[in-house]
């Protein structure tokens, strides 16, 4: 599903993908508004989102539809170095980001990933966007210990959130942490069970937001 007030640029994704045999356009909409309604009634697979609308934007029209229908996955459409409202749309449930201007390719690969589940924000570009937007995060009134979503994990668990928010691939974990890169996506698995968070990104997010990992911390900390 096609979400944009842009007619000519919502014809130009319809024409791109419509020329592979494995992607449908099942349904369009020019504001939020119309997005969550439409989104009801086709329910689509995935949704390309803008965020600037009228009537209603893409990360209030991408909580209501994520809400809703959590089976439907949302992928953001921005221009990334002036777009604060990112991190908004990531938080409100969407499934990752794509700039305006990426090649076809990239598209097609960004749809089929969040489809599968998967998150389209590669883990640097992870830490790239949280740390321009923490300014954006509240800081941590109690300890780490006082929030009751992290009680839920392990010791192992936190340590492999903790490698997530701060960048790092499944490979570089596993070194880092000494075990093998099959057992940390088994950790990235169950911790997003036991949280109900629906991909790395808003894992990290959470670890920002609980004061598991501090603002100015680095990619190398």
């Amino acid at each position: 599903m096609l979400v944009d007030d842009q007619p000519l640029l919502r014809q130009a994704f319809r024409m791109i993908l419509e020329a592979r045999r494995d992607i449908n356009v099942v349904a369009e909409a020019s504001d939020g508004a119309e997005a969550i309604d439409v989104a009801g009634r086709h329910r689509p697979d995935v949704v390309l989102m803008d965020v600037r609308m009228p009537v209603l934007d893409g990360i209030r029209a991408t909580e209501s539809i994520v809400a809703a229908e959590p089976g439907i996955r949302v992928l953001v459409l921005t221009v990334f170095d002036n777009d604060e409202n990112v991190y908004a749309a990531l938080r409100a449930g969407a499934s990752g980001f794509l700039l305006k201007n990426a090649r076809p390719t990239e598209l097609f690969d960004a749809i089929h990933a969040v489809h599968q589940g998967n998150a389209v924000v590669a883990p640097s570009l992870t830490r790239r966007l949280l740390d321009t937007f923490t300014a954006h995060l509240p800081d941590p009134a109690t300890g780490v210990s006082e929030d009751r979503r992290l009680r839920a994990m392990t010791d192992r668990e936190r340590q492999v959130a903790v490698q997530v928010a701060r960048g790092f691939t499944n490979a570089e974990i596993a070194e880092h942490l000494d075990i093998v890169p099959g057992t940390v996506k088994i950790h990235i698995g169950r911790i997003l069970a036991k949280l109900g968070l629906r991909d790395r990104v808003q894992l990290a997010i959470l670890a920002y937001e609980t004061g598991l990992v501090h603002r100015g911390q680095t990619h190398r900390d």
